[in-house]
């Protein structure tokens, strides 16, 4: 990192499960850059196809969690992870930021809705913005991510956000707060991952129940990227127009981006908030503003 980037407080990490790579040349474990949130004991490192990763466990006794030490206001975070084999229904694994503001947070949820055997994994994602969320939409995965690590990324700039999966969008929600629509850019969210019981509502509505006899359920993470302005740190960062996640390649989607995008609308969406009439009768205002 040259000393103009360090002086604006960018904090560019690429965080693996044994160290950290700092770009200022600290190095660290991973430990020292994350903390446990949740049931100590239910994570642990471990060896997953002759790499190493952060297992986070569930059974009957508790779930897990753990979360960024530092907060950041915008910028690209990504981390891989193995999702629960075989039987998960009803637990839910997470990838999520969060302001930990409580009434008027900002959230950008990716949340892995667990399911029987032979069904299709699912992946929610949600928006809260000042306060404001109930913007569900749910993908049906492609692939088994149970079987192999895949990336999960969330771009954030003052233009719009992006879901990505494999680099591949599935969900983007642009900037309209010039049509009084609300837009997380004012408070700084940490990155938290969790795997827990949510059986009352995970797997088909809360019918499919956790199998307790298939636990206890495993989910695996590695290879963390932080690209952020991390808090605190200097202001001029979260303006600095020369970040590369704020340049012009990243004011939109690419045409690329925009075909496997629409593909996966097309072909892998289950669900989309902006047309369930039952709980919207008139379409949130962001649904006609351009998502």
């Amino acid at each position: 990192m040259s000393v103009a980037a360090m002086e604006r407080g960018c904090l560019l990490l690429i965080v693996f499960v044994g160290f950290v790579m700092v770009a200022h040349g600290r190095r660290a474990i991973f430990w020292e850059d994350f903390r446990i949130t949740w049931s100590e004991d239910h994570i642990k490192e471990a060896t997953v196809d002759e790499d190493n990763a952060i297992q986070l466990v569930l059974d009957q006794t508790s779930g897990s969690g753990f979360a960024s030490k530092k907060q950041f206001l915008f910028g690209h975070v990504s981390m891989k992870i193995k999702l629960i084999p075989g039987d998960s229904a009803g637990t839910v694994t997470a990838f999520y930021m969060n302001s930990n503001t409580d009434s008027i947070r900002d959230e950008l949820d990716f949340e892995f809705l667990g399911n029987r055997s032979g069904q299709p994994y699912t992946v929610q994602t949600n928006i809260y913005a000042q306060g404001k969320g109930e913007r569900e939409q749910r993908v049906n995965l492609w692939f088994d991510p149970s079987a192999d690590f895949h990336t999960y990324s969330i771009l954030w700039n003052h233009h719009h956000i992006v879901f990505s999966v494999d680099a591949i969008p599935i969900r983007v929600f642009k900037n309209n707060q010039a049509r009084g629509i609300p837009y997380p850019k004012s408070q700084p969210m940490g990155i938290y991952s969790t795997l827990w019981n949510a059986d009352n509502w995970a797997t088909r509505g809360g019918l499919e129940k956790i199998d307790w006899s298939k636990a206890p359920f495993n989910a695996y993470y590695k290879d963390f990227d932080i690209e952020a302005c991390g808090v605190p740190g200097g202001v001029r960062c979260f303006s600095d127009p020369n970040n590369w996640w704020e340049s012009l390649n990243h004011t939109n989607l690419t045409p690329l981006q925009r075909r496997n995008y629409r593909w996966v609308r097309l072909n892998h969406m289950v669900y989309d908030y902006c047309t369930d009439k039952s709980r919207f009768p008139v379409s949130p205002q962001e649904c006609h503003a351009g998502i």
